[in-house]
C-alpha cells in the first residue's frame, strides 16, 4: 500500500508534470504548521507540529479546496491506494466505463489524479451539485465529473475496432516503449494533447528566446589580471608615476 509520503511525492510528480510548478511551492503550498504545548510541560514552552497527513481529493495542493479539506483540527480516515507500476491512462485517451450509470459508454480523459489513481472522463459520471445557494437564491444545479478508479472502472478502448481492451507494455525495435492491445495486438498511441501544459501548449512548439547577453559578448575579454593594487592601476591609466623611495622593511 501507499503510504503518506509515497502519496505526496505522487503530488509532486504528477503535478509539476502537467503544470510546470516546482516541488518546493507544491510542499510550501501544503505545509501546515500547530504550535502545541508538549504534555506535562507549561503552557509557555510551544513546539512546533507540522501536520504530514493530508486528505487528497480532486483539489490540487495549491487551491483553496485543497486547504478548506484539510483545515487546521480537521482529520481524514487514512486511504489505503493500490500502486501502479506502469501507468497507463494519458490526458486525451478515449476509454470505456465498465460500471455506473455509465456502463458502455466511450469518452475521453480530462484529467489524471494518480495519487488516487483516479481518472475525469469528460460529460461521463455526472453528478448534480448546487452552487451559489444563500438565503435569497435557491441556487444552481450543475452537473460535475467525478472521478474513476483506473483499476476497476474503466479501460482504454483500441482504435481499430473501437472496443475496450486491457493494455500490456512493450518495446518496438527503436526501442521506444508503447502500448500494445492485448486482444488484437495494435499499437495504442498516447495522445498528443497528454504533454500539454498551462505555460505552455506542447514543449514542441516552445519557442527559444533570444538571451540579453550574446555569445559574442560573452567571449569579449574585457579584463585582464595583473598583479597589481587598485592604487597602481589607476596610477598606470591616469600617468602617475610613483617617484617616493618606500621604507626598508624586513620578513622574520
Amino acid at each position: 500500500m501507499v503510504r503518506r509520503f509515497d502519496a505526496l511525492k505522487l503530488v509532486g510528480e504528477w503535478s509539476k508534470k502537467y503544470a510546470n510548478l516546482p516541488d518546493r511551492y507544491i510542499r510550501r503550498a501544503m505545509r501546515q504548521i500547530y504550535w502545541e504545548s508538549p504534555r506535562g510541560k507549561p503552557n509557555y514552552l510551544p513546539v512546533t507540529v507540522e501536520r504530514k497527513q493530508f486528505r487528497f481529493s480532486i483539489y490540487r495542493p495549491w487551491t483553496n479546496e485543497f486547504h478548506r479539506d484539510n483545515a487546521p483540527g480537521r482529520k481524514s480516515k487514512f486511504i489505503h491506494v493500490e500502486p501502479i507500476k506502469d501507468w497507463s491512462f494519458f490526458r486525451g485517451d478515449r476509454v470505456e466505463i465498465l460500471m455506473g450509470k455509465d456502463k458502455g459508454k466511450q469518452g475521453i480523459v480530462k484529467e489524471i489524479y494518480q495519487e488516487r489513481n483516479w481518472v475525469i472522463v469528460d460529460g461521463l459520471n455526472t453528478k448534480l451539485q448546487r452552487v451559489m445557494k444563500d438565503k435569497n437564491f435557491p441556487g444552481l444545479c450543475m452537473l460535475v465529473e467525478q472521478p474513476l478508479l483506473v483499476t476497476t472502472q474503466v479501460q482504454l478502448v483500441d482504435p481499430s475496432d473501437m472496443r475496450g481492451t486491457s493494455i500490456e507494455w512493450r518495446y518496438l525495435e527503436d526501442g521506444q516503449r508503447v502500448r500494445i492491445s492485448t486482444r488484437t495486438g495494435r499499437l495504442i498511441p498516447i495522445p498528443v494533447s497528454s504533454e500539454e501544459t498551462k505555460d505552455y501548449k506542447l514543449p514542441r512548439m516552445y519557442v527559444e528566446q533570444p538571451k540579453d547577453t550574446k555569445k559574442e559578448d560573452i567571449l569579449k575579454i574585457t579584463f585582464t589580471p595583473k598583479l597589481k593594487t587598485f592604487e597602481m592601476d589607476i596610477m598606470d591609466e591616469i600617468g602617475i608615476k610613483e617617484d617616493r623611495v618606500p621604507k626598508k622593511y624586513y620578513w622574520y
